[in-house]
């Protein structure tokens, strides 16, 4: 069952349409009651213009939705398909571009705020203007024959599913939060830090500064400001280009090991310390704003809180309700068992049916040395082209011709300029494609221009957009099989998810979570050799999963 949804901005009512029954749409005055009871008898697919938009005003009514189509999402992805990536996405542009008029821009969407500071009204956040649920059934049709027009329209719908879905649980893993306890992570932050200061940093940076300085022959450098240290670096008569943490451990100088301290403590300071901890913790729980598909890899971005870094010494602050567990579950070893249950190669899928993949590689083509038969994959799939990659890449492709061959054409294809795409049918940028949405947490992922970068950006897309589309089959059924019980999703990242429960629920999440790890392979790839296993632990605390 189909149902369309138009909200009314600033209001409870709104209207909707069965699209099975052929009646006409109905408006309603209390839009979250009238959802609530077709949800509980029919459990239809919603239709409506963003989640984003709609379900986090549903979930603070207290009503949660198991399938939608989220129009914004899926337009995306068609124009991404259509070599169209980065296009205006919503309902006004869709209908603008069906009708051959101007197309509007889309409108911003304002920076998250933090908990408490959200306005009241149930569907605030819906734009203001008059959008009729014709307008969203004409772009809905217009949607589905362009779905059957991508050449693999059920691997696309499923992608469209899949987006749709994580649209839903960002929202709902706003909603829960993730537990939070503000004593701990002040503890923490002093015992790193130092008391907080009524001005200017908490006592250890001021002490690493000064040592900065001191090491420098100096007085007033600011060490937080990369251009002044390269410059200094520079005085001391080392060339540096930057002050990443990979280039400055390679000098030699009194200065880097204090700098390297001080970059990680200011980190945690700004972007998770107390004045961040204030604004974002309430109620024992911290509750961001994910954005589903906000890297062009389809990963997930945050706008607002940072909850995709938070840093593993504050991840201690992250612990479970009284008689509840954290259930922890990380793919292991992802990304090479997308390459080879994508490219085909029986050879390399059989050893991605072994626990340790890189060990299976190295008993099968690399004499046992399974450092070597990790440098060799990796490279592969990242382009690395010198060094020690260059003789264990000549074995792997002596020996796996046929994935080999998958991420040099995904190369070649973007060094021309092309589009390649994953599994599922993401597809990446244009070689001119720029940033989609302002304000992401990590910064929206451009791609680069045609040549050698670009073909190593496209050699890596197609194996990491299907890793993030596997991860988010497995959230997807998680959340259907974890439907009914006290269990809550509370964080997702990249390819980590992690469950709150009761302490006497954990086994069976626990199987839940394999399960789902199971499903997710057979749905994308069928009847597959290639394992995805899953590293699952059972913790009172984020930091304690292995």
């Amino acid at each position: 069952m189909l149902v369309a949804v138009i909200p009314e901005p600033g209001g409870p009512g709104g209207s909707l349409v069965d699209l099975a029954d052929g009646a006409p749409p109905a408006r309603v005055d209390d839009l979250a009651a009238a959802i609530a009871g077709r949800e509980a008898t029919h459990r239809p697919r919603w239709i409506w213009t963003s989640t984003a938009d709609v379900y986090p005003a549903l979930l603070r009514a207290g009503v949660r939705v198991a399938r939608c189509h989220d129009l914004e999402l899926t337009e995306a992805l068609l124009l991404g398909h259509a070599g169209r990536w980065g296009a205006p996405r919503g309902l006004a542009a869709a209908l603008a571009r069906l009708h051959g008029l101007p197309v509007p821009p889309d409108r911003l969407r304002p920076e998250a705020e933090p908990p408490g500071f959200a306005q009241g009204a149930l569907f605030d956040t819906v734009p203001a203007g008059q959008v009729e649920i014709k307008d969203l059934l004409t772009v809905y049709e217009d949607q589905a024959r362009r779905i059957q027009e991508t050449g693999h329209p059920a691997r696309f719908r499923m992608l469209v599913a899949a987006e749709s879905a994580g649209a839903l649980i960002a929202a709902e893993m706003g909603h829960t939060g993730l537990p939070w306890r503000a004593d701990i992570h002040d503890e923490l932050l002093r015992e790193l830090l130092g008391p907080p200061q009524p001005v200017g940093p908490p006592r250890r940076l001021a002490e690493l500064t000064a040592g900065i300085n001191a090491a420098f022959g100096t007085r007033d450098l600011h060490p937080d400001s990369p251009a002044e240290v390269v410059r200094a670096f520079h005085r001391a008569g080392v060339d540096v280009p930057n002050t990443r943490r990979w280039v400055l451990r390679q000098v030699d100088h009194p200065a880097v090991a204090p700098l390297l301290e001080f970059k990680e403590l200011y980190r945690i300071w700004t972007a998770h310390g107390w004045s961040w901890c204030d604004a974002w913790v309430r109620d024992g729980r911290f509750r961001p704003e994910y954005v589903p598909g906000g890297v062009v890899s389809g990963r997930w971005a945050t706008r607002g809180g940072g909850a995709l870094q938070v840093p593993k010494v504050v991840r201690r602050a992250v612990v479970a309700d009284p008689g509840w567990r954290f259930v922890v579950a990380d793919a292991s070893q992802l990304e090479p068992r997308v390459l080879a249950a994508v490219s085909g190669d029986d050879r390399l899928a059989r050893a991605a049916a072994e626990g340790d993949l890189y060990a299976a590689l190295a008993a099968d083509a690399f004499g046992g040395d399974r450092a070597k038969a990790k440098v060799a994959l990796l490279g592969a799939m990242y382009g690395q082209t010198g060094g020690d990659a260059v003789p264990a890449l000549a074995v792997l492709r002596r020996h796996y011709p046929t994935a080999f061959e998958y991420v040099e054409a995904a190369a070649r294809t973007g060094e021309a300029g092309g589009l390649v795409r994953s599994w599922l049918g993401r597809t990446c940028p244009p070689a001119s494609g720029a940033g989609r949405d302002a304000g992401l947490e990590p910064p929206e992922e451009v791609a680069p221009p045609p040549g050698r970068a670009r073909g190593r950006f496209t050699r890596n897309f197609v194996i990491q957009a299907t890793a993030a589309e596997w991860a988010l089959v497995l959230l997807a059924t998680l959340r259907t099989a974890l439907r009914g019980t006290a269990a809550e999703l509370v964080l997702f990242v990249h390819d980590e998810v992690v469950v709150h429960c009761p302490a006497d629920q954990a086994d069976s999440v626990v199987a839940a979570v394999r399960e789902s790890g199971l499903a997710a392979g057979r749905l994308l790839f069928g009847a597959t050799r290639v394992r995805f296993p899953l590293d699952v632990s059972v913790v009172g605390a984020y930091a304690d999963a292995k």
